[in-house]
C-alpha cells in the first residue's frame, strides 16, 4: 500500500501508547490460521452479486478488538476511523480501504452467534495452549460470577428480560446471568464454562466445569455438597471445597486451617474474573437473553486465556516459567499436572 504523510507521522511519534503494545502483543500470540479455518467455511464467499465481502482475517480482527475494549457496533466502526493503531491491527488504510460499517460488523457477529463459532474458537485456544504444555491436567478450581442485566421496565416491552433472573448475595440483591468456570490448578487458565441465569446455584453446574482426569476440585463455600463429596472421595478425587459452619457444628481450628489452605489455590481462579471485568471491562451484559451473551463470554474467555498465557507463548525455544506463587497467602483438552506437588502444599495427609 503506498505510504501516505499521516502513517509517516504515527511512525514517527515519540512514544509507543499502551494500546499498540496490547495490539502487538496479542497479535502474536491468537493463533491466526486456526480461528480463520473455523470460520472460512461458514463466511460469505466473492464472486456473487452485490457488494464483496470484507476480508475474513479483518473481520475476526474487528471482533477482538471489540471484546478487548467493549465497543458496541457503532463504537467500533467510529474507533476504526478514528484509531490508527486499531486500523494497523485489522490491517486496514484510511485512504485505501473501505472501512467495515457497524451493520457489517453486527453481521459478522451473527454469524459466529448462529453456527456456535465462539465456544470453537475458545476450544481451539485452549487446545493450542494444550500444545505448548501451558493448558495442564490434574485439578480444576470452580468459581462463578455474576454479569449484570439492566432491571429497568423502561423499555418497549415494560418488562425485564425473561431469561435474566435476580439472586441475593449477602445483603445485596443482583439481577443478570452468572459465568460458571472451571480453571486449571496449575495455569490457572479455563478449560470449560457455562452460562445460566444468576439464579442458578454454583454448585448445580459443578459436574459440568470438570475434566474426567482430575484428581482434585477446589471450590468456595458455594460448592458445598456432601453427595457430591462421597462420589469425589470414592473416585479417588481430592475434594477441596471450604469448609461452612451451621449453629449444630460450629468450625474447629483444623477446620479453618484447612479453608485457609483451599482458599489460598482457589483464589487463582479470580485473576480470570479480573481480566473479564476489569482490563476488558465486561461487566454488564450488551444483549438480551442467555444465548447471545454466553457467545460473548466465550469468546471472552479464549481472549482471556490467550491474555494471561501472553508472555509464555511469547518465550521462543524455551519452557514456559510456571504461574506465579499467591503471595498473600506464601509461598477443548489441557495436559500433565503436579497432582501430587499439590497435595503436599494443601496437606492432604493432614486433611484428607
Amino acid at each position: 500500500k503506498q505510504t501516505t504523510f499521516a502513517s509517516l507521522a504515527f511512525d514517527r511519534k515519540k512514544k509507543r501508547t499502551r494500546r499498540e503494545r496490547f495490539l502487538t502483543e496479542m497479535d502474536k500470540v491468537v493463533p491466526w490460521a486456526s480461528l480463520l479455518a473455523a470460520i472460512e467455511p461458514h463466511y460469505p464467499k466473492s464472486g456473487r452479486r452485490g457488494r464483496p465481502p470484507m476480508a475474513l482475517a479483518t473481520m475476526l480482527r474487528v471482533y477482538f478488538m471489540q471484546q478487548w475494549y467493549s465497543l458496541s457496533d457503532p463504537a467500533m466502526e467510529d474507533a476504526l476511523y478514528e484509531i490508527e493503531s486499531m486500523r494497523r491491527f485489522a490491517g486496514l488504510d484510511l485512504t485505501d480501504d473501505a472501512m467495515p460499517g457497524e451493520t457489517t460488523i453486527l453481521k459478522f457477529r451473527h454469524l459466529l452467534e448462529k453456527h456456535g463459532l465462539t465456544a470453537q474458537m475458545m476450544n481451539i485456544i485452549n487446545d493450542t495452549l494444550a500444545q505448548q504444555n501451558l493448558l495442564l491436567k490434574g485439578g480444576t478450581m470452580v468459581d462463578a460470577t455474576i454479569i449484570h442485566a439492566p432491571p429497568s421496565t423502561k423499555n418497549r416491552e415494560k418488562k425485564r428480560d425473561p431469561q435474566m433472573h435476580q439472586t441475593k448475595k449477602g445483603n445485596q440483591w443482583y439481577f443478570g446471568m452468572k459465568v460458571h468456570v472451571g480453571a486449571d490448578v496449575n495455569s490457572w487458565l479455563v478449560h470449560t464454562a457455562s452460562v445460566t441465569a444468576a439464579n442458578e446455584s454454583d454448585v448445580g453446574q459443578l459436574p459440568h466445569l470438570l475434566r474426567e482426569d482430575d484428581r482434585a476440585v477446589f471450590g468456595d463455600k458455594g460448592y458445598v455438597n456432601n453427595s457430591l463429596k462421597h462420589v469425589a472421595c470414592k473416585a479417588g478425587v481430592f475434594w477441596g471445597v471450604s469448609l461452612k459452619a451451621s449453629k449444630q457444628h460450629p468450625l474447629t481450628d483444623a477446620n479453618k486451617r484447612f479453608n485457609h489452605r483451599m482458599s489460598s489455590i482457589r483464589a487463582r481462579v479470580e485473576h480470570v474474573f479480573r481480566v473479564i471485568k476489569r482490563q476488558f471491562g465486561y461487566t454488564k451484559v450488551r444483549y438480551k437473553g442467555i444465548a447471545k451473551n454466553a457467545a460473548q463470554v466465550f469468546s471472552l474467555i479464549g481472549l482471556t486465556n490467550l491474555y494471561l498465557a501472553r508472555r509464555a507463548l511469547m518465550i521462543d525455544g524455551r519452557n514456559p516459567p510456571a504461574a506465579p506463587e499467591n503471595r498473600r497467602s506464601g509461598p477443548e483438552r489441557p495436559r500433565n499436572a503436579t497432582v501430587e506437588a499439590e497435595k503436599s502444599i494443601i496437606g492432604i495427609g493432614e486433611y484428607g
